[in-house]
């Protein structure tokens, strides 16, 4: 009788086996469209989300609005050649001229060109909300992860003390500090500070309550095994991994400062004049708003178009930076 074992080759071990030559090699396995970054490492959340925004067309238009009024603000001598700042191009005998050749959107009350002025306010209105949202991320941020990680009587007092400038309306908290400090300091900062003084509990909250979920982690407690310190631990582990949601609200919250300086513009404790902005132009125009609704118009309508950008780009990105929601 001969033997059933299958005779060892030449140069290989008694131990290897022969394989038929129908097995095949297992397929490797599948990677998501967007789930591999070069190089075969597994892509980050930032990786993700911007393949997911590049293909969202409400993010795309969103930044190409956002960068023309970017460009606008910086650079207001590309749109239009007409010094709203000179007095010399005002004349009140053309108050309220309808739109021409000359004057795309018409003459306000004192004769002065509307559209050079909507063009000259993006500045003012933009960097008030930028300013503002910078300022009210670093803080907010800065408090909520220090609270977060802390706990206890920290985060205690932290939480008390947000709690009383929750209770104060924004709005109306910075028509008073603006109110009471007007004339005493430039009325560009006065805004930038009367809001980021109000607004920065919304981004503690969220901080906080992300770094509350990610100190449990296991990657948080391996750094403190290593003998990580606490400053490490909160901007070199937990920050990255608490800052996507703080960057949501943030770009969600300057079209809501943009629109919190042309309230207060309005009312007439935001910026003054000389100075030009998109609320203050509102304001100068609502009196002869049946006679010439032109020069309201106008600036109001770039008004709601900055903040609708600003607002999408928000959404997009909450949606992107969020997989629940895709």
């Amino acid at each position: 009788m001969s033997d059933p074992t299958p005779p060892v080759g030449p140069g290989l071990p008694e131990t290897q086996t022969m394989v038929s030559d129908t097995v095949t090699a297992p397929a490797p396995p599948r990677q998501g469209k967007h789930k591999q970054a070069k190089g075969g490492k597994p892509a980050s959340l930032w990786t993700d989300a911007w393949y997911d925004l590049r293909r969202r067309p409400m993010f795309i238009l969103s930044v190409i609005i956002i960068l023309i009024l970017l460009v606008m603000s910086f650079w207001p001598q590309l749109f239009t050649s007409v010094d709203p700042f000179n007095a010399r191009t005002c004349d009140l005998s053309t108050a309220r001229q309808t739109p021409s050749a000359g004057h795309l959107f018409g003459r306000d009350s004192l004769g002065c060109d509307v559209y050079s002025r909507t063009i000259y306010g993006a500045r003012n209105s933009i960097v008030i909300g930028v300013l503002t949202t910078i300022i009210t991320t670093l803080v907010g941020g800065l408090l909520g992860i220090i609270a977060g990680y802390k706990s206890g009587v920290v985060d205690t007092v932290s939480s008390r003390l947000t709690e009383i400038f929750f209770a104060i309306p924004p709005i109306l908290g910075a028509l008073l500090i603006a109110a009471t400090f007007r004339g005493r300091a430039n009325s560009i900062m006065l805004v930038i500070i009367a809001l980021a003084v109000l607004g920065w509990p919304m981004t503690y909250r969220i901080m906080r309550a992300a770094v509350i979920t990610a100190k449990s982690q296991d990657f948080v407690v391996a750094a403190r095994a290593l003998g990580a310190g606490a400053g490490r631990i909160m901007f070199r582990h937990l920050l990255p991994n608490s800052v996507a949601p703080v960057i949501v609200v943030a770009t969600i919250n300057l079209g809501g400062f943009i629109a919190a300086e042309a309230a207060l513009s309005f009312l007439g404790v935001g910026v003054q004049s000389p100075d030009i902005s998109w609320g203050l132009m509102i304001a100068d125009a609502r009196n002869r708003f049946l006679e010439a609704p032109l020069p309201l118009i106008f600036p109001a309508v770039f008004l709601c178009v900055t903040v609708l950008a600003f607002i999408m780009m928000g959404d997009a990105v909450r949606d992107a930076l969020d997989p629940k929601l895709r």
